[in-house]
């Protein structure tokens, strides 16, 4: 990641996703599933995903399962179900329907300044000039996640152009993804975003929409991961700071353990995870240290 002539000194001033429609397009219904039916589809996705979804979210499950149905013109649950399972790209569609996607650009903003003012000046102590400094956001959403990272340290880390920044974000959710690698965002995500922020990054587009500046938008890599299955991860490599946060409150402890293993050997020595204000790794392993920064709680790999 580097400074660019799309910075701020050359400004340009001037996301949710919606089902596609038309005439021929079959309207989703909201099957009532059996118990032993709601059970199956929470087995499939905790096995595919590690997420927990169960009876108290009948109505959630069902209406997700009613829309891929509808879309894959099948009205028996058992039939569907059997064909997403054996069907990948029905299954990467079923995952992403249960997939949830609510976040904004600076969210968390106190673990961005944790990283900008002590994780990464800790990190570069033992690094030289040009060497490469890799940061992880898993999940990363629809790119906000990602993106604000690379602003942020534009923003407000002065080495940031001493070293090679690399930034990954992941998901298991391939059309937020697709989202992401567009780089075009509503009003409701850039809310948090100062106004020169906006105007430095983000071009203008129809209606309220703005798009991230290419500069930007290249700087980020983003890449389908699933955190319970450690041979999907195996591609990206290792990383010097990992951002994981509000995604293991949907797992049960098995999966949390499973997953920050996975996270664990994701990490470089000496590397730094964030989780969510409301989740805490001391409560699943003794595999990570516990930091006390400035206005937030950190892990580090011994």
């Amino acid at each position: 990641m580097r400074r660019t002539s799309s910075r701020p000194d050359s400004r340009r001033a001037n996301g949710a996703r919606r089902p596609v429609s038309g005439k021929d397009e079959p309207r989703a219904t909201h099957p009532a599933l059996t118990d032993k039916e709601i059970a199956q589809v929470g087995r499939l996705i905790y096995r595919w995903t590690g997420m927990i979804f169960g009876e108290n979210k009948r109505y959630y499950i069902e209406r997700r399962i009613g829309e891929r149905m509808a879309r894959s013109r099948m009205a028996d649950v058992a039939t569907y179900l059997g064909f997403a399972g054996s069907h990948l790209d029905e299954r990467e569609a079923l995952i992403n329907a249960f997939t949830i996607n609510e976040t904004y650009f600076y969210r968390e903003e106190h673990q961005l300044q944790a990283l900008s003012a002590q994780i990464l000046p800790e990190i570069v102590r033992s690094k030289r000039p040009g060497d490469a400094v890799r940061i992880w956001s898993m999940p990363c959403s629809t790119g906000e996640e990602g993106y604000s990272i690379a602003i942020w340290l534009l923003e407000n880390w002065s080495m940031v152009d001493a070293y090679n920044v690399e930034i990954v974000g992941s998901d298991v959710d391939t059309a937020a993804l697709r989202h992401a690698r567009e780089g075009r965002f509503g009003t409701r995500s850039l809310a948090r975003l100062p106004a020169k922020v906006v105007d430095a990054y983000f071009e203008g587009e129809r209606g309220h929409r703005r798009k991230i500046i290419d500069d930007l938008r290249e700087s980020v890599r983003f890449a389908p991961a699933n955190i319970v299955d450690r041979a999907s991860l195996a591609a990206l490599g290792r990383f010097d700071v990992i951002l994981c946060r509000n995604l293991l409150i949907y797992f049960d402890d098995e999966a949390r353990r499973l997953a920050v293993s996975n996270l664990y050997h994701s990490l470089n020595p000496g590397g730094f995870i964030c989780l969510g204000h409301s989740e805490s790794m001391t409560r699943i392993t003794d595999l990570f240290e516990l930091v006390r920064l400035e206005g937030a709680i950190v892990y580090r790999k011994p």
